[in-house]
């Protein structure tokens, strides 16, 4: 629903670490209305938590493929309902 704001859990699997996933996700979600965090995985993936309206949400992720698709191998989603605990998108380490 559009202006509603959820809460998207993304997984990306492939050769997703150490290509400047973590800092290419940070820098593309600048340029959207979205709060959240990416952090690597022990198992190899990258996940990608994230708040904002549908739009916002689809477009961030649209982008990151757009910049890091040959890296993702494959990438899953779940939706819920936004907790407005964060402020800021960041980096978790």
């Amino acid at each position: 629903m559009p202006g509603i704001k959820q809460r998207w859990t993304v997984h990306f699997t492939g050769r997703v670490q150490g290509v400047g996933s973590r800092a290419s996700t940070e820098h593309l979600a600048a340029g959207f209305a979205v709060t959240g965090y990416v952090r690597n995985l022990p198992d190899g993936r990258v996940e990608l938590v994230a708040e904002g309206t549908d739009d916002e949400l689809r477009a961030l992720v649209r982008e990151i493929q757009a910049r890091l698709g040959q890296y993702i191998r494959q990438q899953t989603q779940t939706s819920d309902a936004a907790s407005g605990e964060w402020d800021e998108f960041s980096i978790r380490y």
